[in-house]
């Protein structure tokens, strides 16, 4: 038997990749769960039921405002100090027009496919990108910390080959659970949409787009499975990874914003690893500085701006690639079996 196959069924067999992958599961179905939960489709009793309480948002803010007026005027009459809380001339309070109160406004929560489910795409890859990471950390950390790996160097003594046949199991598994989720995730979401929302105004261009965001969502997860497992192959332990990534994204992030808010950077957010994730699964992020006044020719004050793309996000995921998983490929070449 290859040394591929040996390591893909080692993988599937790991009691932890299994806990891992059943996690990662049960939340993703109770996103969907929640989101199928909160939503409804909306028809004709639903659309009436919201024209019914706009008629009586509206109806309630004319008592209120009758009540105000006589209450002016009564203030008026008797020389009462208001204290600036009616106007000189109670007339003037009046209700907002019945156009101020849109039915729209009061209609239950629905889900429209066209315009939601990109959204639920981030959400895939952080969850299932946070599952991958610490399987790949753990498939190849437990080997290392449990004297597998020397085991293994004794009957196969290729350094470079072994770790990278590793890599190729974990990726192949990877890419199976994360393709085969995307089109499940896929399907889920459309029966949401037909059944608590709508699925109109789909169109190829449409599908393209959730398309391409999909193929950003896999190639995320699988940075983040490559990441952890090169982390931990470096570290030779899977809690080096893991301890790395709470380092940088919890006290590193969380410092470093509160540093730069603190030195009053004019973007601190263009620092901070979570930014330019939005940016690779929504293709951009714009940022606003208000403390910067631009007068436009209309006279209104317009913040400074500055928009992070997925082209930067790339270079940023790119470069962590090449620095984790070069750095392990030359401890491996390198150091001592030990």
């Amino acid at each position: 038997m290859s040394l591929y196959v040996t390591e893909l069924r080692r993988l599937g067999k790991r009691r932890f990749t299994r806990y891992m992958a059943l996690i990662g599961l049960l939340v993703l179905v109770a996103v969907a769960v929640g989101t199928f939960v909160t939503n409804e489709q909306i028809g004709p009793e639903q659309r009436a039921a919201a024209e019914r309480e706009a008629q009586t948002q509206y109806e309630e803010q004319i008592r209120h405002a009758e009540r105000e007026r006589n209450a002016c005027e009564r203030a008026k009459a008797t020389g009462e100090q208001s204290e600036g809380r009616f106007p000189d001339d109670c007339s003037v309070i009046t209700p907002p027009p019945r156009e101020a109160f849109e039915a729209r406004w009061f209609l239950p929560s629905t889900f429209d496919f066209r315009n939601s489910f990109g959204a639920t795409l981030v959400t895939y890859a952080a969850i299932l990108g946070l599952i991958t990471f610490v399987v790949g950390a753990s498939f190849v950390g437990a080997e290392w910390s449990t004297g597998g790996m020397m085991n293994l160097l004794l009957w196969r003594p290729k350094r470079l080959t072994v770790l990278l046949t590793k890599l190729a199991a974990l990726l192949t598994g990877v890419a199976t659970v994360t393709v085969l989720g995307l089109l499940a995730w896929t399907a889920a979401f459309w029966a949401i949409g037909s059944f608590r929302g709508t699925t109109e105004k789909m169109t190829s261009g449409v599908w393209q787009s959730f398309a391409l965001t999909g193929l950003r969502a896999f190639a995320l997860v699988v940075v983040a499975a490559v990441i952890g497992f090169a982390l931990a192959s470096l570290g030779r332990h899977t809690a080096f990874a893991l301890g790395g990534v709470l380092a940088v994204g919890v006290v590193g992030q969380f410092g470093l914003g509160v540093v730069l808010a603190l030195a009053d950077v004019k973007f601190p957010e263009a620092w901070l690893i979570p930014t330019y994730g939005l940016a690779w699964m929504g293709k951009e992020v714009t940022l606003e500085n208000y403390d910067a006044c631009n007068f436009s020719t209309s006279g209104d004050c317009k913040p400074d701006i500055l928009t992070i793309t997925w082209q930067h996000s790339s270079v940023l995921l790119v470069t962590g690639l090449v620095l984790a998983l070069g750095a392990a490929l030359w401890a491996m070449r390198r150091r001592d079996i030990a």
